[in-house]
């Protein structure tokens, strides 16, 4: 650890107490920084071990790939941009598609029935 030795003041005497008073107080802050880096390195080997991050990357590379570049995009601010709105917009009709395609086959399928029911009986005021 540092400590400071005193300097002169401006009647040139020793200011010992302030100065030991102050480096202590770095010393402390240096002191403090290196436990919580080490906190921090330890929380984050902890975190990789609960995850098995080198296991998933092995059993999944093109899955961890796209979930990084994912999380990239959102820290990167990608979340509110023009792109993003349009894929979102893509997403909603893609997914809306099944939906709209099952309401156009059943009233295909009606009017196809009310068009058959039409044709078999004749119409009224022939002979």
């Amino acid at each position: 650890m540092t400590t400071y030795s005193g300097t002169t003041g401006s009647n040139g005497s020793a200011e010992h107490g302030e100065d030991a008073g102050f480096g202590q107080r770095v010393d402390q802050l240096g002191s403090d920084a290196q436990q919580f880096i080490d906190n921090a390195r330890s929380a984050v080997a902890d975190l990789g071990q609960s995850l098995d991050l080198k296991g998933r990357v092995e059993r999944n590379p093109y899955g961890t790939l796209a979930i990084a570049a994912g999380v990239g995009y959102v820290l990167g601010g990608g979340l509110f941009t023009p792109l993003t709105a349009r894929i979102l917009k893509l997403g909603v009709r893609l997914a809306a598609l099944p939906f709209v395609k099952d309401e156009l086959l059943g009233m295909a399928e009606s009017a196809f029935q009310g068009y058959q029911s039409g044709r078999g009986t004749p119409p009224s005021g022939s002979v």
